[in-house]
């Protein structure tokens, strides 16, 4: 929350835009990040599909999957503020059985939305199956903040699953930064974080706080349906509850890892 604080005051605080150029009118990404999740404006590709790959050691969701990842994903603008988002990913372990995870969500902006430039505030609700077949709802606020050479973005998910030995509520933050170097290509950060609530619960149902905090990069080629991201970094275990979750539902980790991944996204409209 403290996050997205601190955007709404970038936003309020930020002098007026100048005034865009033919050079500033650049195509619009449809997901700029790999680890934060954007809502869409009428001047963004209308819809989009998009294929994900990415490795990882060491991790679980939502900083990857240890092992190889395949996923692929549909993203709408529904009109009147509101953007669709779903996704199945395939999971390739080391060793073991392929696994399954899917999601679906609507995000709706209650504040901005009518063009990408400038401060917006989302709220999306939404349901999914995890790698463990446990499946889950939440609730996802998202604050956005764009200029022509600016990206900022920050979300906080509330997510339920219902499995034992799970969180009452488990709390993901993510936050990504880019800057346009040149044309439409982008560089920045990417951070991650779960269950912080281990820093001050020793008890923490789901194994203690994650942290995630990696280089970032997005291209939107001009005049080309297509868009790139890609972003990677380590994960670390910043403490470790003694709690173990019953039945084994999640493959814990026990030391720091690693995960990159990359996204292709296809402009459906053609425009």
């Amino acid at each position: 929350m403290p996050l997205l604080l601190m955007l709404a005051a970038a936003a309020s605080g930020q002098e007026p835009e100048r005034k865009q150029t033919t050079k500033d009118m650049l195509p619009r990404a449809a997901q700029p990040f790999l680890f934060s999740e954007t809502s869409l404006t009428p001047d963004a590709p209308p819809w989009s599909i998009n294929y994900a790959g990415g490795y990882g050691e060491r991790v679980t969701a939502p900083f990857g999957y240890s092992g190889v990842v395949q996923e692929v994903g549909i993203k709408g603008y529904l009109g009147n503020r509101f953007t669709l988002y779903a996704r199945a990913a395939f999971g390739f372990p080391d060793e073991g059985k392929v696994s399954g995870a899917q999601q679906v969500e609507v995000i709706r902006d209650i504040i901005g939305g009518r063009s990408a430039q400038g401060f917006r505030l989302g709220l999306g609700l939404g349901g999914k199956l995890d790698y463990q077949h446990v499946g889950a709802a939440f609730s996802r606020l998202t604050a956005t903040y764009e200029t022509s050479f600016w990206r900022l973005n920050g979300n906080m998910i509330f997510e339920k699953a219902f499995g034992p030995g799970r969180d009452a509520i488990d709390v993901i933050s993510s936050l990504g930064i880019q800057y346009r170097l040149w044309g439409n290509l982008y560089a920045g950060v990417e951070a991650l974080g779960e269950d912080l609530e281990g820093f001050w619960e020793e008890d923490e149902a789901e194994g203690g706080a994650k942290l995630l905090l990696g280089p970032s990069f997005n291209l939107s080629p001009k005049n080309s349906r297509l868009s790139f991201s890609v972003c990677g970094g380590p994960v670390i275990l910043a403490n470790r509850s003694p709690v173990v979750p019953s039945d084994a539902l999640r493959d814990l980790p026990l030391k720091n890892g690693f995960t990159v991944q990359a996204r292709l996204v296809y402009d459906l409209s053609g425009s």
